[in-house]
């Protein structure tokens, strides 16, 4: 273009040329202190902790179901390594009634007719335990709705009862664990506020269907009690090769009636069983499930602790993860894994002796399996309110995909919040940011990741993403944020399953997610300005107190 500017022509392309760069120059240049992303890197790459934190939470306190005696221990652990590396306040805070603590202490589970053989299970949290050995005849009960009780009537006095239809397993021609491809990471970017990373929420039909089920199943209980049945029995709706995905099958009230002992086997040995009954074949079982429920103290508690700032000290940075996991492995990547990396980046925080503007406090929340709860309670207790929820949401399972409703109060430290960073979505290093709906936040993510290019994170989407605790802050128009992840395992063998063990964790990218962390949180406490906000939610504070 040069060659062909006259004098006359000279002072229109000058023109043409601020007008094409005045935007870039109007937009705000985000500072990023080079030097110091360099120290956060070389400690967290080269001397990380990250992993010996991993291995305690998850070898040594194993499973951390809330209430139960190890999401206790997981508490104190964290309350005093927090201590150890320096930070200030920290505790084990209440957030409110949870219900009842439940351990799984042994399961053991074998066929002793036609042919003897072990199968694997677990049982069901906040079921009973059998009381001993449990033997009786195999039934396979199909109840999908209560007109299909009479089928049923008077034949499962001491059954072991089947409840899920055989399950086909096909052979794993793909490998169970990806990383996502340049052409994924691209989709994602180039995503519309509506594309398909956003987690849709259902629709009313699908809300009744949803409803319908959660309360058919207590019914189908009462019936199985009712007629004598000694054990259920069902199988995962995915996972093979002898992983088991397994939650929860029993009230967390302690005044509610207990449901019947419950496990949930491998599909293998499942289907071992069903097509032996096809044949008709009597199948015998032994079930053996010891499980203990603690009613001492109701109460859940989250982690937190604060590294205080300077000149800024009254606002606030926030980075977690939850601290809590389900039962049938040691909740390494769901989400050990989430907490480690935030211990770790306020670690190497406190190791290179910074001094933040903002102060930063680390949260490890419990109660997330069972709807954010504990986020939720602290957002609550500390930023905005909503009116309490009605009786027996908690136990709702529609309530909890929809959150808490109904029109905000905001607390004075609503004003005052900057920023919180959560990672809950496994093993996979850090790809980038889920912008959350909040296009303010892209220039400023893009000039963070820049100096971590070379570890595989640049990726920005606007798209939300759910399920975990930073929807907590979003819902009362709070910036919160999950990173975008590699899924590698995690909904192919470790989510919620006993499979989620250390031994599924790797190293190298839980390393680059706490590098990425503690820079994250580094730069938000150190900007001159709180972090932006997009507007609040469709239902705005009623008041400000």
């Amino acid at each position: 273009m040069r060659r062909f500017l006259t004098r006359a022509t000279a002072p229109l392309a000058a023109l043409l040329i601020f007008s094409l760069v005045a935007p870039a120059q109007i937009e705000r240049v985000e500072k990023v202190d080079l030097d110091m992303m360099k120290k956060i890197r070389d400690e967290g790459m080269e001397r990380s902790k990250v992993m010996d934190t991993l291995s305690y939470l998850t070898d040594v306190i194993g499973p951390r179901l809330t209430g139960s005696p190890q999401m206790k221990k997981a508490n104190e652990w964290t309350r005093d390594k927090l201590t150890e590396w320096g930070l200030v306040n920290a505790k084990a805070e209440p957030w409110g009634a949870f219900g009842r603590g439940w351990t799984m202490d042994r399961v053991s589970i074998h066929v002793t007719e036609p042919v003897a053989y072990p199968v694997i299970g677990y049982a069901k949290a906040w079921t009973p335990g059998t009381s001993g050995v449990v033997s009786g005849d195999v039934v396979f009960a199909e109840i999908r709705t209560e007109a299909d009780f009479d089928k049923y009537r008077g034949k499962l006095k001491g059954a072991i009862v089947f409840v899920t239809p055989l399950r086909e397993v096909k052979a794993l021609f793909k490998a169970p664990a990806e990383r996502l491809s340049d052409e994924e990471l691209l989709k994602m970017a180039n995503a519309e506020p509506s594309g398909p990373q956003q987690r849709a929420t259902p629709n009313e039909q699908q809300m009744q269907q949803i409803r319908q089920q959660q309360q058919f199943g207590p019914k189908r209980n009462d019936f199985l009690k009712a007629e004598g049945a000694a054990v259920l029995v069902d199988t995962s709706r995915i996972g093979d090769g002898g992983t088991v995905f397994v939650q929860g099958g029993g009230p967390r009230d302690a005044s509610a009636p207990q449901s019947l002992p419950s496990i949930t086997i491998a599909v293998e040995h499942y289907d071992r069983v069903m097509r032996t009954l096809v044949k008709g074949v009597k199948v015998r079982m032994e079930v053996d499930v010891k499980a203990t429920f603690y009613d001492q103290d109701p109460t859940a508690y989250n982690t937190v602790a604060e590294i205080p700032g300077t000149d800024k000290a009254a606002e606030l940075v926030m980075l977690g993860g939850h601290l809590d996991s389900w039962h049938g492995g040691t909740g390494a990547t769901d989400n050990a894994a989430g907490c480690a990396v935030a211990l770790e980046a306020v670690r190497i925080l406190k190791t290179l002796g910074v001094q933040p503007r903002r102060t930063i406090r680390i949260a490890l929340w419990s109660g997330e399996e069972q709807g954010l709860l504990g986020s939720r309670a602290y957002v609550n207790n500390h930023f905005a309110s909503r009116p309490a929820p009605a009786p027996g949401a908690a136990n709702d399972i529609v309530a909890q995909i929809r959150g808490p409703q109904g029109p905000l109060t905001l607390k004075p430290d609503h004003d005052k919040f900057s920023v919180y960073f959560n990672l809950d979505n496994g093993t996979g290093k850090v790809r980038g940011v889920y912008l959350q709906g909040n296009e303010a936040a892209r220039s400023i993510f893009r000039a963070w990741l820049a100096p971590f290019k070379d570890l595989g994170a640049s990726t920005l989407t606007i798209s939300n993403t759910g399920g975990t605790d930073h929807q907590a802050f979003d819902g009362v128009g709070l910036p919160g944020f999950q990173f975008i992840q590699d899924p590698v395992e995690y909904d192919t063998r470790t989510h919620h399953s006993n499979m989620d063990v250390y031994d599924r964790i790797q190293a190298d990218d839980m390393k680059q997610a706490s590098v990425i962390m503690a820079a994250f949180v580094y730069n938000a406490a150190m900007r001159d300005d709180k972090f932006p906000r997009k507007p609040m939610p469709v239902t705005q504070a009623a008041q400000t107190r």
